[in-house]
């Protein structure tokens, strides 16, 4: 199987390792305008062979995927689709898709997010575990191809992340809330402490590890961040507003003297924050569902994205067209008692029985 990866930093290089390493007789083929980029990228381990062709890269691969920064991806995966062959999946992995999704009416193309990184970046940093056990969204169409999600699907599972199937003005409005808000906010933070601790002659005190975690991202790399803020600029400033409202909330109790709503808010703060973590746990026997379907474009992902809103994780999938090529049957793979009935009875709904 060759693999493209147009685009080889942080993610991109981690994606490589992953693949040469999990994906059985990969091929992985880096795309970029430095060669000496590429260059690194081949001595540390992260593709096998590099290439400023995309069309050579191309050539013969089962998937690429575009790792380039948010403004530039509508161009690359144009580009990636133009010289793509018919049978390759295309896939990106920026952290907002409404609009990306929304230029493109290609079969070929469905659109990704791993939820993963660090603070660093540049292929010197890829690793080969960054995607285990992390969230990767996918957001197909209704006119995404049904096999080559299934592939996409197979691969990030091989990466060793959970992928989650989600449209694409939901996961922008996700992300805002769960990403972007809290780069906005670490932002905010360190720009007031810095002005309130600056404005005598007093020497700077330590800053405390609550104020460290909570302004890890502050200041991500302008190069990345500008285009995600732009991109995503509407859901960004709902929550922003949303945030304030909740603040100028607290802010008020705290003038009032009023302790029984102050320990109310700390008190739902803690419980909020322990049913998140508790979602984001995934465990118990895995269930198969067999399902039989009609062979026509947007199945795989209307099923994909039904359970997918209903936070019903599918650890595996896959797909069999039916002799006439009428109809095919699913087989999908649940984690979790209570997730395999909610996906039975969703599927059910869908007037699709589960057999």
């Amino acid at each position: 199987m060759r693999i493209a990866v147009v685009g080889v930093g942080l993610i991109g290089g981690s994606i490589g390792l992953a693949a040469r390493e999990q994906v059985e007789g990969a091929e992985v083929i880096g795309v970029g305008r430095s060669r000496r980029r590429l260059e690194r990228a081949m001595e540390l381990g992260a593709i096998d062979r590099a290439s400023e062709s995309l069309e050579w890269a191309l050539e013969g691969a089962s998937a690429c995927f575009a790792c380039g920064p948010v403004g530039a991806l509508p161009e690359q995966v144009a580009a990636t689709l133009a010289a793509a062959p018919e049978d390759c999946v295309v896939t990106d992995v920026g952290s907002t898709k409404r609009r990306l999704v929304e230029s493109l009416a290609d079969e070929r193309f469905i659109g990704g997010h791993p939820v993963a990184g660090a603070e660093t970046s540049g292929v010197e940093h890829a690793r080969a575990d960054l995607f285990q056990g992390a969230v990767w969204y996918l957001t197909p169409l209704e006119r995404s191809s049904g096999l080559l999600y299934e592939r996409l699907h197979r691969l990030v599972v091989a990466f060793g992340a959970r992928p989650v199937a989600i449209d694409a003005n939901t996961h922008d409005r996700l992300l805002a809330t769960v990403s972007h808000l809290p780069h906005v906010l670490a932002n905010v933070l360190v720009s007031q402490a810095a002005r309130e601790l600056t404005r005598g002659d007093d020497p700077l005190p330590r800053v405390g590890p609550s104020f460290r975690d909570a302004t890890r991202v502050a200041g991500a790399s302008s190069s990345v961040w500008r285009d995600i803020y732009l991109a995503n600029g509407q859901a960004i400033a709902d929550e922003i507003e949303e945030a304030v409202a909740r603040l100028t909330e607290v802010a008020g109790s705290l003038r009032a003297g009023d302790g029984a709503a102050v320990e109310a808010w700390n008190e739902s703060a803690a419980d909020d924050r322990r049913r998140l973590l508790e979602a984001d746990l995934v465990g118990g026997p895995v269930h198969e569902l067999r399902l039989t379907v009609p062979n026509r474009p947007g199945i795989v992902a209307q099923v994909a994205l039904a359970l997918g809103k209903a936070d019903v994780n599918i650890v595996d999938m896959t797909l069999a067209p039916a002799a006439d090529m009428r109809s095919g049957s699913m087989t999908l793979w649940i984690a979790g008692d209570d997730q395999a009935a909610r996906a039975t009875d969703l599927i059910g709904e869908l007037g699709f029985p589960v057999g």
